[in-house]
């Protein structure tokens, strides 16, 4: 069951899985995490409000696997904060991320392109701290295979899983938001994940460490890519299922509404009967153009947002 070697790849596996995290894909994990926390409702307010909540969230965020894999293995929670170049480069993302003028650095980052590239980085520092986890755990109890996949699964999502803490540094409490209760796309895929690799620690699984590594880490950069470009389209979806198209103004008024929501720029999109069907990219507006089909009228709108 030797795909990578059957592929000719047994040397780049063996150097990505030793390519350090550090500052380059730290940095895009530290990013996308305080992009998250500055999308969550009221972030901005708290960060001009308490600077220093506000940073302590952002920490958690950044560093909430480490802190709840410590907590697990009964070490002291504070010891993550003893890095101080990964906390001082999380500092200064984070500062960046909420107060740099005109927002310019959260607007670059938050550019299609930019964040799949940043959340593909991202992805690839997953893997190392399930296996960090699990083998942490496994010289622990080394027979205790439940709680070997509770740390590596701890390390690697630990920022969802303690989500209601970080909220609570924030002021916020909301306990239907608990991870365990509705689990999002990167918890379920690090279970995985702390499955595959503590069978794997254990020798269930007749593959290398390095061949795992890479292989799930290309797994998880090609679903998640997937993910952020659906993602992508949610805001204009959700947008068009509230507007009512008619005869006659219907136009005036959606190139309207659609002006004022700044996140959606070039779109052209089919409705039948005010039902959305397909979305494409387009450019400028146009007039629309009708067509009649077992009797369906299929209407196609070119708009930008300007």
């Amino acid at each position: 069951m030797d795909i990578v070697s059957t592929l000719g790849l047994t040397n780049f596996v063996m150097q990505f899985s030793r390519i350090s995290m550090y500052p380059f894909f730290d940095m895009a994990h530290y990013t996308l995490s305080i992009m998250k926390l500055k999308e969550q409702p009221g972030a901005v307010d708290v960060a001009h409000r308490s600077p220093i909540a506000c940073w302590f969230s952002g920490m958690l965020c950044c560093f909430g696997g480490a802190i709840l894999a410590s907590v697990l293995l009964g070490e002291p929670p504070i010891e993550p904060f003893t890095n101080n170049r990964n906390i001082i480069l999380a500092s200064v993302i984070w500062y960046l991320i909420f107060y740099c003028p005109y927002d310019k650095f959260y607007k670059c980052c938050n550019f299609l392109p930019s964040k799949l590239f940043i959340a593909g980085m991202k992805e690839v520092t997953r893997a190392r701290k399930i296996v960090g986890g699990v083998m942490d755990a496994h010289s622990r109890y080394r027979n205790g295979w439940l709680a070997v996949i509770a740390v590596g699964w701890a390390k690697g999502a630990g920022s969802g899983l303690i989500a209601n803490f970080e909220q609570l540094v924030r002021g916020v409490w909301i306990p239907e938001r608990n991870e365990l209760l509705k689990m999002s796309y990167g918890t379920k895929v690090t279970l995985i994940g702390a499955v595959l690799f503590t069978f794997q620690q254990m020798n269930y699984l007749p593959i290398t460490r390095h061949n795992l590594i890479f292989l799930y880490t290309m797994f998880v950069v090609s679903t998640e890519g997937k993910n952020w470009r659906h993602s992508a389209l949610l805001p204009l979806v959700q947008l068009l299922k509230k507007v009512k198209i008619s005869k006659g103004g219907g136009q005036r008024r959606l190139s309207k509404i659609l002006t004022k929501n700044r996140r959606i720029h070039k779109v052209i999109f089919l409705l039948d009967f005010c039902s959305i069907e397909s979305l494409w990219m387009r450019f400028e507006i146009e007039k629309p153009f009708c067509s009649t089909n077992n009797s369906k009228s299929i209407v196609i709108y070119k708009i930008k947002c300007t």
